[in-house]
């Protein structure tokens, strides 16, 4: 039949494009699915060590500023610091925040930086962009539901919908309702 035909064309050809946007959309549904157990963004390193301490607490901000940087050895441009109280300070700097207790001389060093592919990925997925890419995500998700609809009808007799292909398709819609009765 020459509209079988076109059907896996039609399911091929746009197979094809989203092929690639659903693993883009699934590697960020995996990490988006289980944000609270990893930040699907960025990797969060945090380190504890120990500099020289100060016994006074009469230094100027800037003066703990530069006791801090000169015991780590920090070469970076400092963003900004803050001074929670007399004996600590906060100095921030691109993508890494550190927590001195100048008393104790315990540092907290927190590093954070991205989580390549994942984080591209869900500027995606979340619609960051907005604008344009609403555009293309509709498109995506209307390609998809053509997938849907073409890939019921490819086969035909035994191996089509009407043979086995009814039995998956039915499963496919008791799953999400199974859930909905148990959880919704």
């Amino acid at each position: 039949m020459k509209w079988r035909r076109t059907i896996r064309v039609i399911h091929r050809d746009t197979g094809y494009i989203a092929a690639v946007l659903t693993i883009i959309y699934a590697i960020s549904g995996i990490a988006v699915n289980h944000i609270n157990d990893w930040n699907p963004n960025y990797i969060v390193e945090k380190s504890v060590i120990s500099i020289a301490p100060l016994s006074d607490s009469v230094f100027t901000k800037q003066q703990l500023l530069e006791h801090v940087i000169s015991q780590l050895g920090i070469i970076d441009r400092v963003k900004d610091s803050f001074r929670p109280s007399p004996e600590s300070i906060d100095i921030f700097l691109k993508g890494k925040t550190i927590s001195a207790n100048l008393k104790t001389g315990k540092v907290e060093i927190e590093e954070i930086s991205n989580r390549h592919l994942f984080k591209e990925s869900n500027f995606l997925h979340l619609n960051t962009p907005k604008k344009l890419w609403t555009w293309i995500a509709d498109i995506f998700a209307a390609s998809l539901i053509l997938l849907a609809i073409t890939g019921l009808f490819m086969n035909k007799g035994k191996q089509g919908f009407k043979g086995r292909g009814k039995w998956f398709a039915l499963l496919g819609l008791a799953i999400p309702l199974i859930f909905l009765i148990i959880y919704y």
